[in-house]
């Protein structure tokens, strides 16, 4: 799932594990083994993009990994902490610096998505008073302050960093992406398709629990109560999430029936940001049914398939390129094959769906990759072209979300065939 989650539930897990023993410290080491794992998306600096993509959600999110990076690091944490080079200035003055990079990063994230929908003399004031708030918070209550000691045990640190590290990867394979956690045995991704990779519903309850404990003493029983309040609500409500899975898998063979389509499988998730609206893909031996369903929609059904030609004919002469095989994977075989306006062919992921739910032109898929051969090699690049997300495009998506049909025509130009 996204950053901020994570952070947050390995914040959770570490309180959970050694908040009563050590008190914030226990958060903030926890929120690291939570950061961990997404890490190797610096691989993108040092290979090409179809290796990066390959490579995360890979080893690093891993049981194996889990393992071995708790025992390494459970072996670090307490050495810092018996020499006492944790109290010196340099050492705070680093991950003050770290905090702050990390700050940064994310804003710049953050805007990056949401460049339309907010004007940017705004949002630049409120991530510099933010950021001047941290900075502050830091100098003062870190960097100035005489640090306690810590009584933790090497086994004590070597938990917290299992606990912290571990649920990292657990909680990505609720998501469509797929984690690979059983590497280096097996590259088979666990995805388990029912929750969004970002949904505040999730995050809200485990941040609130984290941010209310972190005020209270450690000392004091409450403190625990009160982040442990937040890790069940929000595995409770990753528990209500199958069930909505379950009603939508119920809803869109249903309404494939109706339209007495034929398949041969087809895989569903969660749109972005909620539960609610939900998307499936069937496949057929020629094409793919991709449609929408809202809980709050009048009738449990799915009003109106998109009809997308497979048109995997394209790259059969790729067939044996390492490329097409680490996509063909990534996608778990639900990807069509378009020509762009410039000729050249794009590889969409149809598993995250598209923009306009219609799928009306090269823009409109949201996971796509550019394929382009020269000298006999092929290469794929990420394309982020597309959708601005806007005031107008968040208010759209949702009108959507509560049930509130487009008045626009997204048929896309196919209307459901009646069997393939």
């Amino acid at each position: 799932m996204d950053t901020l989650t994570q952070l947050t539930l390995g914040a959770a897990c570490g309180e959970a594990v050694l908040g009563k023993k050590i008190g914030n410290r226990a958060m903030l080491w926890g929120a690291f083994g939570g950061l961990l794992p997404d890490f190797d998306v610096l691989a993108m600096f040092f290979t090409d993009e179809i290796s990066a993509l390959a490579f995360h959600r890979g080893f690093m999110h891993s049981i194996l990994f889990a393992v071995l990076a708790a025992l390494g690091l459970g072996w670090l944490t307490e050495r810092l902490y018996q020499t006492g080079f944790y109290q010196r200035r340099r050492y705070k003055a680093g991950v003050s610096i770290f905090v702050l990079a990390f700050y940064v990063l994310l804003m710049l994230g953050i805007r990056m998505i949401f460049r339309s929908a907010v004007e940017t003399w705004s949002w630049l004031i409120l991530a510099l008073l933010v950021g001047v708030g941290l900075g502050w918070f830091l100098w003062s209550g870190y960097i100035r302050k005489e640090l306690q000691p810590v009584a933790a045990s090497r086994q004590d640190w070597t938990g917290l960093f299992f606990i912290s590290i571990f649920t990292h990867p657990v909680l990505d394979c609720f998501t469509v992406y797929g984690t690979q956690l059983f590497q280096p045995f097996s590259d088979y991704r666990v995805s388990f398709d029912n929750i969004s990779v970002a949904d505040p519903a999730y995050t809200l309850p485990l941040m609130l629990g984290v941010l209310v404990a972190s005020l209270i003493s450690r000392k004091r029983k409450i403190r625990q109560i009160a982040n442990w309040t937040g890790i069940v609500l929000s595995s409770a409500y990753m528990v209500f999430t199958f069930y909505h899975k379950t009603e939508f898998n119920e809803i869109f063979k249903k309404s494939l029936a109706a339209e007495e389509i034929e398949y041969q499988r087809f895989m569903s998730g969660p749109t972005i940001l909620n539960n609610f609206l939900w998307l499936g893909v069937a496949e057929s031996d020629t094409a793919y049914y991709h449609g929408y369903y809202s809980f709050f929609d009048d009738e449990p059904r799915v009003e109106k398939f998109n009809v997308i030609p497979k048109e995997h004919e394209r790259i059969e002469r790729f067939e044996d390129s390492r490329v097409i095989r680490i996509l063909k994977w990534f996608s778990k075989g639900y990807f069509n094959v378009i020509e762009r306006k410039d000729g050249r062919l794009q590889f969409n992921d149809l598993r995250y769906g598209s923009f306009e739910e219609g799928f009306k032109d090269e823009n409109d898929y949201i996971f796509k990759f550019i394929l382009e051969e020269e000298n006999g090699v092929l290469t794929a690049t990420q394309s982020r072209e597309g959708r601005e997300v806007n005031s107008g495009a968040l208010k759209k998506f949702f009108d959507r979300v509560r049930g509130v049909s487009s008045t626009e025509d997204n048929s896309g130009g196919n209307e459901p065939a009646n069997s393939q």
